[in-house]
């Protein structure tokens, strides 16, 4: 280098060095954000900023523990799209949408500091042990798997709660979790799953714990039975987050087999609560391959739902059969990113199946299809033999549902990984009855998100008659389950879209008919309908839910002699008398707080969601704070509610 190059080298350096820190004063160089940030913004933001179909928005996650986020990403409903992700990066995405002093509606904090504050600490809980000692025997009320019984009439029969008492039903324990399905009773001890790990026995009377498994990941509803393969005599059984039954011993929580895993897909899910008949167990498998499919990186759709037979006594498998006969494959289209689109896809069995041990059939109710690929597996009821697996019929009510979420209606459909024709995602989410009519008949009694409500031939499928009970719409109509007693048919209806459609101010009549309907069975005729009212509630606004409050009758309703029991989204739990439909008791779930048997001195109710309550021992059993399908009324932890007559 020439003394002259040196010298214009030096006298740049110089300018530079003059400029540097007059440009660093003036415009300084953005920090990065931190690293749960960053991948919440890359990876999570598109679908939940605002929030797409089902998917929660900003502020719902920011209610939730970092735990269950983590959960959720790691085993859970968002498994498929944390893939790459190291339980690091997880944790850091958890804890970044738990930090306090952040923004809900933009998810930027007010400060960088505030950030890089680790996630607040929810309520902790603390288990009070029941003392040693108590056996687990049976009594005559119980409540010990998702339906009531295997025909899944969700009536229970015996006395103790009567019709003329349910007025005096007041709160005798509360017990706090994060997460959970409905409970099952048997022998007065309440079996529940809970999101973030920790399986619970715990006493009907109390609330003590009996006993609990950690790492057992699950909002499945419990079946508990009687097994000699269980040292006790008493076997329990849950579907987890890693796609595997579990089963312990009732009497201990000792870990007695689990089965392998049942779908290896990685959108699948055990979602729908299992059924025995003899030796064999009956699982429904399920997906979020829909709310997946939101992606840009990923090409729809693989999924297919099936119903798996267990034997009872060791787990191993003893048939798997798929409600769509063909295999997907590419057909042509690729989405956004170039991949080739796959199909037929779909079919998820949401609920519990229904057993006919007479006729030697498993009833089972399916989902929508997600491709342009149409299949009869989709939105049908199928009857599955139960010694083979083999499909004896199939009815299906619903052609060309083809869905996924984040496509628009109002334009056209074919973008992405969004079908061509967008169908109107009417789901079947509750269990078929299996109804015994006057003079020994029976008929099959079926529910869909469409609001329509079916009878069907348990020999051949065969719609005896076919109802219009709601309006229906992609967050139903009958969304989680029916019940019926000796005489009627009872319907529970959502009709949460319209109701989203009426809180945005859509002033068109007929949008939505919320409420809790009576039907003969025989004939599909409405006998009464009670809308659901419109209540004070307490629970917050959210992006999502335009109100905070929906009365939208989601849940699965639950009978005794005379008298529904069925809860609603904004928080309200109420008693209809079964011959007119007239409310004889109500109870407000958030309008007070709640002094918790584990330790959380405020712990706050939410709506009223997903599977319903189960009624033993003269005693009610509810979750209350349970987000369901819609993703509405929860508080990021749910409550489970003891009511008794008088608080006794």
């Amino acid at each position: 280098m020439s003394r002259s190059d040196l010298s214009v080298v030096r006298a740049l350096a110089l300018i530079v060095a003059l400029i540097l820190p007059v440009r660093a004063f003036a415009v300084p160089v953005p920090a990065p954000l931190p690293a749960g940030q960053a991948l919440y913004e890359l990876r999570c933001k598109s679908c939940h900023e605002p929030a797409q179909g089902r998917a929660p928005g900003r502020e719902q996650m920011a209610q939730r523990s970092a735990s269950d986020i983590f959960v959720s990403l790691k085993s859970g409903a968002m498994k498929a799209m944390s893939q790459g992700l190291s339980d690091t990066d997880m944790r850091d995405i958890a804890g970044y949408l738990t930090a306090p002093a952040q923004s809900a509606q933009s998810g930027k904090s007010d400060s960088l500091s505030s950030l890089m504050m680790p996630a607040p600490s929810k309520p902790g809980t603390i288990d009070k042990l029941c003392p040693a000692g108590t056996t687990l025997k049976a009594s005559a009320s119980s409540w010990p798997l998702s339906g009531f019984d295997g025909a899944s009439s969700r009536f229970q029969p015996h006395l103790g709660l009567t019709a003329q008492n349910v007025s005096r039903l007041k709160v005798k324990w509360s017990f706090a979790m994060e997460g959970g399905g409905q409970p099952v009773v048997l022998g007065g001890w309440v079996f529940a799953t809970n999101r973030n790990g920790t399986f619970y026995a715990l006493d009907g009377k109390t609330g003590c714990v009996l006993w609990s498994a950690a790492d057992a990941q699950s909002r499945n509803t419990p079946l508990v039975l009687k097994n000699t393969a269980s040292p006790s005599g008493w076997m329990v059984l849950i579907g987890q987050l890693d796609k595997r039954v579990r089963a312990f011993d009732a009497q201990d929580g000792k870990t007695l087999w689990y089965s392998p895993v049942l779908e290896d897909h990685v959108a699948a899910s055990l979602t729908g609560a299992a059924t025995a008949s003899g030796d064999t167990l009956y699982v429904p498998v399920s997906s979020y391959e829909e709310a997946v499919s939101m992606s840009k990186t990923y090409a729809c759709c693989t999924f297919r739902g099936s119903l798996v037979a267990l034997d009872l006594r060791t787990g191993a498998q003893k048939w798997k059969t798929y409600t769509i006969d063909e295999a997907p494959s590419a057909y042509g289209r690729v989405n956004a990113s170039g991949m080739p689109l796959k199909g037929p896809a779909g079919g998820a069995i949401w609920s519990a199946p229904s057993v006919d041990p007479v006729r030697g059939l498993v009833y089972a109710a399916t989902g929508d299809s997600y491709t342009d690929i149409d299949t009869e597996g989709s939105d049908a009821i199928v009857a599955f033999d139960m010694v083979t697996g083999k499909i004896r019929w199939r009815e299906q009510v619903t052609e060309g549902d083809n869905f996924v979420m984040g496509c628009n209606r109002k334009g056209p459909a074919a973008t992405g990984n969004c079908p061509t024709e967008l169908g109107p995602d009417h789901d079947f989410g509750a269990s078929p009855i299996l109804f015994t009519l006057p003079g020994g008949k029976q008929i099959l009694l079926a529910g869909q998100k469409s609001g329509m409500a079916y009878g069907l031939s348990p020999d051949s499928g065969k719609q005896i008659w076919n109802t219009q009970v709601g309006v229906g719409g992609e967050l139903g109509g009958i969304e989680w389950g029916m019940a019926a007693d000796r005489a009627q048919l009872y319907v529970a209806m959502a009709d949460l879209t319209g109701l989203f459609r009426e809180a945005a101010g859509d002033k068109s009549p007929g949008l939505a008919k919320p409420g809790l309907s009576a039907l003969d069975p025989k004939t599909g005729k409405i006998k009464w309908y009670t809308p659901s009212p419109a209540a004070p509630c307490g629970l917050k606004k959210t992006t999502y839910d335009l109100k905070g409050c929906m009365r939208a009758q989601s849940a699965a309703p639950s009978v005794i002699p005379g008298a529904i029991i069925s809860g609603t989204t904004d928080g309200w739990l109420r008693a209809y008398e079964a011959k007119t439909g007239k409310i004889i008791w109500e109870y407000s779930s958030t309008a007070q707080t709640f002094s918790t048997v584990n330790g959380v001195p405020a712990q706050v109710g939410g709506g009223f969601d997903g599977m319903g309550p189960a009624i033993a021992d003269g005693m009610v059993f509810v979750m209350s704070g349970f987000n369901g399908a819609s993703r509405i009324a929860g508080n990021g932890r749910n409550v489970l509610l003891a009511f008794s007559v008088d608080g006794q």
